[in-house]
């Protein structure tokens, strides 16, 4: 899902932009964050949660993987209320997800049950645990009729007030050592997002059957669950959930927000991860 999630690479104009000044190639956020920390990638979309294991990295200003409200893409489907449950299966293809599922039963419903992670199938999941997390693909796609159904980004507007960010394009600190004014790193990724976005009409129609879903269910959820900036709001929310994660003591500390703020800087044959 992650690739429809970020049209700016899926849109192929977006994506040879890129080309012009990276090597591409294409994985999981949770592979990228993985490949940042082993070194093997310079740039990579990231769980905002691995912000918070992997030293030295700079955030790209202004574009992210975020949620104003409802995201539809991350829930919470328990077989019983939320106080009763007393064990979760997890899909860990987004420790963020994981993250902010543990952060809210902790913290705003007061309870600490057990994770374990699963494959995301959903009545594999609720066959020995109370509740299960649902990210991607396997959320949009579940019918989880008779069940308590909680989406995640709509929960943490609820309680907090703030929207949600789930991830965010990362650069390695040693990747910047080089001279020049081209590229633009920040404005490549900024354009590139917004000229993709243009063309949501033509990727819905594409993943479309690839899914199993509506062209239009596609439609409606990049135009309306997710948001691609790193606004004040996006921000504040950002802040708020390390915050609460470090309390919580689901991260070690609430990491500083470190921007890349040198435009000129260059990054010479630069592994992008996707």
């Amino acid at each position: 899902m992650w690739d429809f999630e970020n049209p700016g690479l899926e849109n192929k104009e977006a994506a040879a932009r890129l080309r012009e000044h990276f090597d591409v190639s294409y994985t999981i956020p949770s592979r990228c964050a993985e490949q940042l920390k082993e070194g093997s990638a310079d740039i990579g979309i990231i769980p905002v949660a691995a912000y918070t294991t992997i030293p030295d990295l700079v955030i790209v200003p202004d574009v992210a993987i975020a949620a104003k409200n409802k995201v539809r893409s991350i829930l919470l489907v328990s077989k019983v209320s939320l106080e009763k449950i007393r064990s979760v299966a997890t899909d860990d293809s987004s420790r963020t997800s994981a993250a902010l599922v543990e952060i809210y039963l902790r913290k705003f419903v007061g309870i600490d049950p057990g994770f374990s992670r699963q494959k995301p199938a959903l009545r594999e999941m609720l066959q020995w645990h109370d509740a299960a997390l649902l990210i991607g693909d396997p959320a949009l796609q579940a019918h989880p009729t008779g069940y308590f159904v909680y989406d995640m980004a709509e929960e943490w507007r609820r309680w907090t007030g703030r929207s949600f960010v789930f991830a965010f394009w990362a650069i390695r600190k040693a990747a910047l050592q080089g001279l020049g004014a081209e590229p633009n790193i920040a404005q490549v990724f900024q354009q590139s997002r917004d000229n993709g976005l243009k063309h949501i009409p033509e990727i819905s129609s594409a993943w479309a059957p690839k899914l199993d879903l509506s062209a239009k269910l596609i439609s409606e959820y990049l135009t309306e669950n997710v948001d691609y900036t790193l606004d004040a709001e996006n921000l504040e929310g950002l802040r708020l959930f390390y915050r609460y994660g470090a309390e919580c003591g689901v991260f070690a500390s609430a990491p500083n927000l470190e921007f890349l703020e040198q435009p000129n800087l260059v990054i010479r044959n630069p592994a992008i991860r996707n």
